[in-house]
């Protein structure tokens, strides 16, 4: 397990204010400790997503053809250059990312977004 962080904050002080500040642009509660999510991995039209604090969004996509009788399956690579800042657990989880309008950063995702994960990762609970 890896220890709390989020991308842009020099300490862990800083830290704990962007996770503050970050929630409430949210609409959501900050996590305890012990209780702060690192990855989640989760389906979104037909794709399996894994948004992870200070990683690019990145998915795949499995399609299936039959081509001659023989079924033939692909994988496609999904990339996005969205940065997440923070995942906040919940019903649904919520994730933050450096899109607008945090940033100019333009998006196909929303900021923030609602996930329902089917894995997630935990930070380090010390």
């Amino acid at each position: 397990m890896v220890a709390f962080f989020l991308p842009r904050a020099s300490d862990d002080e800083q830290a704990e204010r962007l996770y503050e500040a970050l929630a409430e642009f949210a609409g959501c509660e900050p996590a305890p400790r012990g209780q702060r999510v690192r990855a989640i991995a989760f389906p979104q039209d037909g794709a399996q997503w894994v948004a992870e604090v200070r990683e690019e969004l990145r998915g795949q996509r499995t399609t299936q053809q039959l081509r001659r009788g023989e079924l033939i399956e692909r994988t496609e690579t999904l990339t996005s250059s969205t940065r997440v800042l923070a995942v906040y657990p919940g019903r649904p989880f919520v994730v933050v990312t450096d899109a607008q309008p945090i940033t100019g950063t333009p998006s196909e995702w929303a900021n923030p977004f609602h996930a329902d994960p089917d894995r997630v990762t935990w930070f380090d609970a010390s």
